[in-house]
């Protein structure tokens, strides 16, 4: 297992190398950047001397130099944790990210263990009871789950609350507490918002994670080492859940990886939906207005969350299926 850890970290840092390239071509392609849409806005506003003041920026940041020195100058800070400034915010990206970066982690992972916790014993359910009423309306659930967009549903149920009940859904607080010093009570306040975000972020993830453990399983509970289990006279509780569950769960480990980062990115518009604190409206904007320091740095934080998820994924996969090793 040493061995394997040594490759793969050896594997990550050509692998990282070329995703920042990729990162900052991606955020580059765009015509003109940022201070362009800044001069124009000074300059509509009267100010005669926005070009020497941008021009002032374009120098402190390397903007009036070629794309390969504006990127030699963004990385090599990036690995020293200084992942630059902000132009639209005026402020230092790791200050931007770190202020929501907490909340967006909780937010993700509570979603992922509430797909798994829901989607397992639903999928199991529906693979021992196959084509039966059980069966069928779980499958109508699990696919209703799958095509409905949950910002649709986000904004659906934001007016519905707000015209029916005269109340707002959005926000991880309630009006007052977001300011508010941290206790048992904002505490409390966050988790009796948490629910709904978690449920429409992770409601096409559970459906998806119900289809496939279905399936996984189907195929399993046919193979010979099952059917050779129950003639031992085990328990069908025990044939299912140690032997037969355990190998249909592999898939499943093995998109844990892929997961968080998912997770992050598919919530960006439920984020704007409901005004959450999280840092999915903020890569949104940092996209729009071309604001190429917060928007790389963003995007070079989610591939490392997506190599780390993936070989902790692997890690699991080993411990879950024994007949795995990667010696």
């Amino acid at each position: 297992m040493g061995a394997f850890i040594v490759r793969r970290l050896l594997h990550t840092l050509p692998l990282l190398l070329v995703i920042s390239v990729a990162v900052f071509a991606v955020i580059s392609l765009p015509p003109g950047d940022y201070l362009s849409v800044y001069i124009a806005q000074l300059e509509a506003q009267g100010n005669m001397t926005a070009r020497q003041e941008v021009a002032g920026l374009r120098e402190r940041y390397g903007l009036d130099k070629p794309v390969y020195v504006q990127y030699w100058k963004w990385i090599s800070k990036f690995v020293q944790g200084d992942m630059g400034q902000s132009f639209d915010y005026n402020l230092p990206v790791a200050q931007m990210i770190g202020q929501n970066i907490l909340l967006t982690v909780v937010l993700s992972l509570l979603t992922m263990a509430v797909s798994w916790l829901v989607a397992i014993p639903i999928g199991v359910y529906s693979a021992t009871h196959q084509y039966s009423l059980g069966d069928q309306v779980l499958t109508v659930l699990s696919f209703v789950g799958l095509a409905t967009p949950n910002f649709l549903l986000a904004l659906i149920l934001l007016v519905v609350s707000v015209y029916l009940f005269n109340t707002s859904i959005g926000g991880l607080y309630s009006p007052g507490m977001d300011e508010a010093p941290w206790g048992l009570a904002k505490l409390w306040d966050l988790v009796k918002h948490l629910w709904l975000p978690v449920f429409l972020v992770g409601m096409g993830s559970t459906g998806s994670l119900v289809r496939i453990m279905r399936g996984n399983l189907l195929d399993v509970l046919g193979q010979q080492y099952v059917m050779s289990a129950r003639g031992r006279g085990l328990r069908e509780s025990v044939v299912v859940w140690k032997h037969a569950v355990r190998m249909a769960i592999n898939p499943l480990v093995s998109m844990l990886g892929m997961s968080f980062p998912n997770i992050i990115s598919g919530s960006i518009i439920v984020a704007i939906v409901l005004n959450l604190p999280v840092t999915g409206p903020m890569l949104y904007r940092a996209l729009r207005t071309q604001d190429m320091y917060l928007a790389g740095s963003y995007l070079m934080l989610l591939s490392v969350m997506l190599i780390i998820g993936n070989f902790l994924a692997d890690l699991a996969l080993a411990w879950v299926d024994p007949r795995i090793t990667y010696e």
